[in-house]
């Protein structure tokens, strides 16, 4: 019986994402930082760091256009955890809009392709939805993005 509230103050613990002293948000960094590298160094990925703390993988660079950070894109993709859970995913055509109307880890990700090219984003919380909770994405989650430019529009 002690342990069936185990999982109970786990979901507590983990789902408030603000310091309780100062309110602010609480920094995933280092924890985001350890489960991206171990979910490259267990999948076997050949991932590259950027400055800001995005992982990336290109699997193929492409051969068209390489977009800015202020182009409009056609992408498909499909968005999951580290553990595997889809929570997102276009459909083969992909979808289109700006890199400046989504996470910062796709502004920044996409235009390491050229169109046609196709890869993997690992994608910190800060650079993704951050400490909050958002639109059924914990917060302090870190995301995975198997993407594939399209277009640049």
């Amino acid at each position: 019986m002690k342990y069936a509230l185990m999982p109970f103050l786990f979901l507590f613990f983990y789902s408030c994402n603000t310091d309780k002293k100062t309110d602010q948000p609480i920094d995933f960094t280092e924890q985001n930082e350890k489960e991206i590298t171990t979910y490259i160094s267990t999948h076997g990925l050949n991932a590259q760091r950027s400055s800001t703390g995005l992982y990336y993988v290109i699997d193929e660079l492409g051969t068209g256009v390489q977009p800015n950070a202020n182009s409009n894109v056609t992408v498909a993709y499909k968005g999951y955890y580290t553990d595997g859970s889809v929570f997102d995913q276009s459909d083969a055509e992909g979808i289109s809009f700006g890199l400046q109307q989504v996470i910062k880890g796709w502004t920044e990700g996409i235009a390491y392709f050229k169109e046609g090219g196709n890869g993997i984003l690992l994608v910190p919380s800060h650079l993704g939805y951050g400490s909050f909770d958002t639109r059924g994405i914990p917060g302090g989650s870190v995301l995975v993005f198997d993407v594939r430019l399209i277009e640049v529009n």
